[in-house]
């Protein structure tokens, strides 16, 4: 396999979609090093396991040798993505955007190394193109055109409002790319629109268009819904280790591998090995500790993805969780579910005031911790164990 061959496979891992994978090959095979884009709008400070699924793949193309760009849509970020959104988005403060940015910085640079990666902010060229360079901009598209992104189609079918400036923002992140004169930008699947918008621009500046590369939204902790700090199914990578092992751990067999595909650094061919052992006996368990052992050491150190690794393994052989046990879904709804309710729906206590006594005497657990209190609410996505007595346990699924 020739090296451009070999450096396609693994910028192939993973992703969901290449456009063009032709005009990448192209670029690919001239040798030369190319500029790689992915951008993030600062919108919250801390970042989760969903967002590393984009810096791993920059990660990729940095050590076969290509300059990444990680963009800090700073300008963007004052607008607000209107992505999958069904009502608009609220703008974020500047003070805000670059507040969170500093953070950002600070956690990416535990996957990318520092010295090959270039931070930029879109504000240095979004604010010298001023009012009429916005003008000029937006007149590259036209407001059907805009309507034929899936999530503007719908809120104007079903009488939401959008607002004129959402319209500006796949307009400023094809701008980027123009600024940028990038070969490549990253984003996921819904950022379809976007991505192909600074092709569009790129053309009509006559520059080379960009390859767009799309990579898959990683499932939550649900394993439904995609990984969001809104919807609570998310794991952090400021987590405290002990509680990203948890997470971790939590997650369905199934979803494991899901994990393994987009956030493990290991070779596919070491994750190939791991699934054939497993499909010959191997406990899956023992698979996902290896995995969660994998991202605490990444976003803290060995030494505490041991120490988590060993606080797990007290808790749970200590209580005596099984591997095996009913498994129950739960709608939260708007005002979330009594811990009461559902031990009594996933048939681990006979009555709502039974579970109630059953706390008060302390025999009830919740991922092997004695619940106290008796009016215990879940009102984020989660997985749980829960457990009463010393012989019922149920896995319960909130969603």
């Amino acid at each position: 396999m020739s090296d451009w061959q070999s450096a396609l496979a693994e910028i192939q891992r993973g992703a969901e979609e290449i456009l063009i994978e032709e005009e990448l090959v192209a670029k690919l095979k001239e040798g030369k090093p190319l500029k790689i884009k992915a951008g993030f709008d600062p919108t919250a400070p801390d970042l989760h396991l969903g967002h590393t699924v984009l810096i791993n793949k920059l990660r990729t193309f940095q050590q076969l040798g290509h300059e990444v760009i990680f963009l800090i849509g700073d300008f963007t970020g004052m607008i607000g993505d209107p992505t999958g959104k069904n009502v608009t988005r609220k703008p974020l403060t500047k003070e805000d955007v670059l507040a969170n940015a500093e953070t950002y910085k600070e956690q990416v640079f535990k996957i990318l190394d520092p010295a090959k990666t270039t931070i930029r902010f879109n504000s240095e060229w979004m604010e010298e193109l001023g009012a009429a360079g916005m003008i000029k901009l937006a007149a590259n598209q036209t407001v059907a055109r805009m309507l034929e992104r899936d999530d503007f189609k719908k809120r104007y079918a079903g009488g939401q409002p959008i607002a004129i400036h959402e319209f500006l923002y796949p307009l400023v992140q094809g701008w980027d790319s123009v600024a940028l004169k990038s070969d490549v930008e990253l984003g996921g699947t819904d950022q379809r629109f976007n991505l192909l918008m600074g092709r569009e621009l790129q053309k009509s500046e006559g520059q080379r268009q960009q390859t767009v590369l799309m990579m898959p939204l990683l499932e939550g902790l649900d394993g439904v819904q995609k990984m969001s700090k809104s919807l609570g199914n998310y794991i952090g990578i400021t987590d405290e280790p002990d509680d990203m092992f948890g997470k971790i751990m939590s997650i369905s067999d199934d979803l494991m591998w899901r994990y393994y595909d987009l956030l493990s650094f290991k070779p596919k061919t070491e994750i190939d090995a791991i699934k054939q052992k497993v499909a010959e006996g191997l406990n899956p368990r023992d698979t996902k500790i290896d995995l969660a052992k994998e991202l605490i050491a990444r976003f803290h150190s060995e030494e505490a993805a041991e120490g988590a690794h060993n606080a797990f393994i007290q808790r749970f052989q200590k209580n005596k969780i099984p591997d095996e046990m009913p498994e129950f879904d739960f709608t939260l709804g708007t005002q979330g579910l009594m811990i009461a309710n559902v031990l009594k729906d996933a048939g681990l206590t006979n009555s709502t005031s039974d579970a109630m006594r059953m706390i008060k005497q302390g025999a009830v657990k919740l991922d092997g911790e004695k619940v106290e209190d008796t009016k215990h609410l879940f009102d984020q996505a989660q997985l749980v164990v829960l457990q009463v007595g010393k012989r019922k346990f149920a896995r319960v699924n909130f969603q």
